[in-house]
């Protein structure tokens, strides 16, 4: 029968439009807020650290600034255990930068950069905005953003302390350098 194929090829078309809508309705919601500040403190999404992000030769990096368990299970500091280059591994990851080389976008995001992921020990490029919602969108990805993986974050809903490294205290995340 002719009508078969021909229901079939319609079919295709509206799923694939409903699709298009669909990302393109999402991709809206997502959008970044106009004049949101992305620097500062900001929780990864299963609340295991905190990073904090922060202007570095005219761009934006960020490192890790809090770790819900920052020791091992040996009592000692975490360090980059996965890391391909075995020289790196002994660096320990409060206090590790984990985002840099970003660049506004123009749009009220950010360009150019790239993200470095301790649990697998891969760099990939990245992007990132502060959504209308005030969640910060990281997105890392190979190649082009589409092929990628997106990390959100909240701010913190109370001051977290900085990492303890070594010997070194506690400081509050808000607190003053010495003179």
């Amino acid at each position: 029968m002719q009508v078969a194929p021909y229901f079939s090829r319609s079919l295709k078309y509206i799923a694939v439009l409903a699709l298009f809508f669909l990302g393109a309705a999402a991709a809206r919601a997502d959008q970044p807020g106009a004049g949101q500040d992305v620097a500062g403190w900001w929780v990864t999404a299963d609340g295991k650290a905190a990073v904090v992000i922060a202007p570095c030769d005219g761009q934006l990096c960020g490192s890790i600034e809090w770790l819900r368990q920052p020791l091992d299970s040996a009592g000692k500091p975490k360090t980059d255990i996965h890391n391909p280059d075995a020289s790196l591994r002994p660096r320990l990851l409060c206090g590790l930068t984990i985002l840099g080389n970003f660049t506004p976008d123009g749009d009220g995001g950010w360009k150019g950069g790239w993200i470095y992921d301790p649990a697998s020990g891969n760099t990939y490029k990245s992007i990132m905005h502060v959504a209308a919602d005030g969640r910060l969108h990281v997105r890392g990805y190979i190649g082009i953003p589409m092929l990628g993986r997106s990390e959100i974050m909240t701010r913190p809903a109370t001051q977290l302390p900085h990492c303890v490294v070594g010997s070194v205290a506690a400081q509050p995340a808000a607190a003053a350098p010495a003179p």
